[in-house]
């Protein structure tokens, strides 16, 4: 199953909701949610920066994952940003591909 990081921030509702129920509360309803669109989570991190949320997760294919983030930013609690992680073998793969290209000015 492709890996996907999910990379979330919480909006001034979602931090209230958060402070109001606590950081583990989230956790049952992070793993209902990927689960929803047939995913598994393999880990919850939150952190200090630039983005509030880390969540690493195995989904079906890209238009589960797709969903999944824009589900939870319409909801308004907290803004996603998806990322499609790639194993070191799918990157020799792409290593190994012939790619016609030609640099500007060229």
């Amino acid at each position: 199953m492709p890996k996907f990081l999910f990379k979330a921030n919480y909006t001034h509702a979602g931090l209230q909701g958060l402070v109001a129920k606590g950081a583990t509360s989230r956790v049952a309803a992070i793993n209902d949610l990927a689960a929803s669109v047939g995913g598994t989570v393999e880990s919850i991190h939150y952190a200090m920066g630039d983005t509030d949320l880390y969540v690493i997760c195995d989904m079906p294919d890209d238009e589960a994952a797709a969903g999944l983030a824009m589900r939870v930013s319409a909801a308004g609690g907290a803004t996603v940003e998806t990322v499609k992680l790639l194993t070191p073998e799918q990157l020799d793969d792409a290593i190994g591909r012939q790619v016609l290209y030609r640099p500007p000015g060229s």
